[in-house]
């Protein structure tokens, strides 16, 4: 060897175990998955004997579970209503297959547009909303299911009546506390007023005073035993027809009779969907 070769030797030697280092390491590197090189150009990996054995897990396309129901109303301090955009029919359960067992209407007998009291909504796993509300009409009691579509922009009122046929009396509450209470008329043993949950769907002033509703008549979602009374047999809460004495009793085709400063009093407070419960 000569003196120069001699001088590298040290040289080589470093830069051969540098290249043995480099080797191993990157043999190492190459030999755990997660830090596996990526193959080359144009070649193909083959893929790992367990992926062989085992198929592509199924794609599966994302959907909606069903909210569960939420309470629009409580028909004592809080009630929920509003007018129907559209005349639609409503559903006995919260599905478009489930049979129609009544529909919306626009406007009432006497010509307002018509109020329905929500009770609660809910979401499908379609993501399409219901409400559930109470039916007017016979019979009396009914509820079921339409879109949130068919419906307009949602009120609330805090107002409820209750209406004792045995006592003849009427109490009004706001946000529970009595705020008022009078006498009333109501159906006599052959046309009984009915019982049960319903509300007002109309509210008009009488002007006229030789009018025997004056001075308001607020017309409610019950119905009356005469089905053959002008407009249906609408059960409505309006003035003693010129007949105070009769008030407090027993007089009427099934509606509420009042005296006319008490119901002027109570028509210019309460508001339409306002919860209407009439109980024995």
């Amino acid at each position: 060897m000569t003196a120069g070769r001699r001088h590298l030797a040290p040289l080589i030697a470093v830069l051969a175990l540098a290249q043995v280092l480099a080797f191993g390491a990157h043999a190492a590197l190459a030999s755990t998955p997660e830090h596996a090189a990526p193959a080359p150009p144009n070649s193909t990996a083959a893929p790992a004997p367990q992926a062989q054995r085992q198929p592509a897990p199924a794609k599966i396309a994302p959907t909606s579970s069903p909210a569960g129901p939420i309470a629009l109303s409580n028909e004592r301090t809080a009630t929920t209503w509003a007018h129907p955009v559209e005349e639609v029919g409503i559903r006995a359960r919260p599905l478009v297959s489930s049979r129609t067992i009544a529909r919306t209407h626009l406007a009432t007998e006497d010509g307002f547009p018509d109020t329905y009291l929500l009770l609660s909504s809910l979401t499908d796993a379609h993501g399409r909303v219901w409400v559930r509300m109470r039916i007017p009409g016979r019979p009396n009691g009914r509820v079921g299911w339409v879109t949130r579509d068919a419906l307009g922009e949602f009120h609330v009122t805090h107002w409820m009546i209750v209406i004792s046929l045995g006592g003849r009396r009427l109490r009004a509450y706001n946000k529970g506390r009595l705020r008022f209470t009078a006498p009333v008329g109501v159906g006599k043993p052959s046309t009984p007023t009915p019982t049960g949950h319903f509300w007002i769907r109309e509210l008009f002033r009488i002007t006229d005073r030789s009018n025997l509703y004056y001075p308001y008549a607020i017309g409610t979602s019950a119905y009356s035993t005469l089905t053959d009374w002008p407009g249906g047999g609408v059960v409505g809460i309006h003035g003693d027809l010129g007949q105070p004495r009769l008030v407090p009793g027993a007089p009427s085709h099934g509606c509420v009779r009042m005296h006319a400063a008490d119901i002027s009093w109570l028509a210019q407070r309460v508001q339409l969907g306002t919860p209407v419960h009439i109980v024995r």
